[in-house]
């Protein structure tokens, strides 16, 4: 593989039994091709050749995103997305291709919601959207975009209309998907007193200092109570990753082929830990062909199987806009 493109046709085809020699190929056209990244694993004094599984990959950490231009390869960007940290620098995500975006992030949520034609995409992220190149606020429009139905659309403050639409679409039988940050999910629950059996309800997390953070846990069963419905999910994203991963009816967050998630031990980098134990969640990405696929994030977190929790963040780190509700 020498080039971009040649990762990027390959990326559909990836599963459980290729996903380790695809990682290893991409770990090293990372190291050659994105000045960053290979100095940072330089001055881990590791070499590339001796690495011969996923476990001995270095992880770069995410707040080098804050401080750095992470490319592989020199492009320029068609977009740039910026995360919405309250404090100090945001990270920003060079997008060599929005087209490439647009189809992973669309593969993913097909996966594990089935086809979006003709359902209604509804977006009610107030705080991203009075922000620019929120990856989110992308996302969810390139979705509405693909819905293909005039209902779908955003809600900024105006929750009486929202409320007025979702008991007229309460009547038919379409599924609408509605991805909400948590104040604004609890502000409109405030409104609503009629089901919603057909509504899907993917929270991105995060109060935003509009109130006290709420556990997970509670939070859905007070939205799956005041709509009526079953259907209320997590969304697990952040501006520094391409692809999301989506909490399932079992309780864990799950990934598409091409993302992995690894808890490592809190005080040391390349020591793994066994499921149910808290440790410090790594993301391989392989969808990050354009930055860098190998990501630790500041998130605690544990892995059961192929699924993983988020437990909270790491002391004294940044406040992330995504899924900062505790599990």
């Amino acid at each position: 593989m020498r080039s971009l493109n040649s990762f990027k046709s390959k990326i559909f085809h990836i599963n459980n039994q290729n996903f380790e020699e695809h990682a290893l190929r991409l770990f090293r056209f990372q190291y050659m091709h994105n000045t960053v990244y290979r100095t940072y694993i330089q001055n881990l004094n590791i070499v590339p050749d001796k690495v011969l599984n996923i476990f001995e990959i270095p992880f770069m950490p995410i707040q080098f995103f804050k401080k750095h231009e992470i490319k592989t390869e020199n492009f320029k960007p068609q977009q740039i997305f910026e995360s919405s940290g309250t404090t100090g620098a945001r990270s920003k995500h060079c997008i060599e291709d929005l087209e490439f975006y647009n189809k992973i992030s669309l593969a993913g949520f097909k996966l594990f919601f089935g086809e979006i034609d003709q359902t209604v995409i509804i977006g009610l992220l107030p705080s991203y959207l009075e922000r620019n190149n929120s990856s989110l606020v992308y996302m969810v429009n390139h979705f509405i975009g693909q819905s293909n139905n005039p209902n779908s659309g955003f809600y900024l403050n105006n929750l009486s209309l929202l409320t007025d639409k979702l008991k007229a679409l309460s009547k038919n039988q379409k599924p609408i998907y509605l991805f909400g940050v948590t104040f604004a999910l609890l502000n409109l629950a405030r409104n609503v007193n009629f089901d919603m059996k057909n509504l899907y309800i993917l929270e991105t997390g995060g109060m935003k200092g509009r109130g006290k953070e709420i556990i997970r846990e509670e939070l859905h069963e007070k939205l799956e109570t005041t709509f009526n419905t079953n259907n209320v999910f997590s969304e697990y994203g952040m501006t520094e990753l391409l692809s999301q991963a989506y909490l399932q009816k079992d309780g864990y967050f799950h990934t598409p082929p091409w993302m992995r998630v690894m808890v490592r031990e809190i005080h040391d980098p390349f020591s793994y830990i066994e499921n149910g134990k808290t440790g410090i969640i790594k993301v391989i990405d392989l969808a990050n062909i354009h930055s860098c696929a190998f990501i630790e994030t500041e998130d605690l977190g544990m892995q059961e199987g192929a699924g993983f929790k988020v437990l909270g963040r790491l002391d004294n780190s940044d406040l992330r806009g995504c899924n900062l509700l505790l599990s």
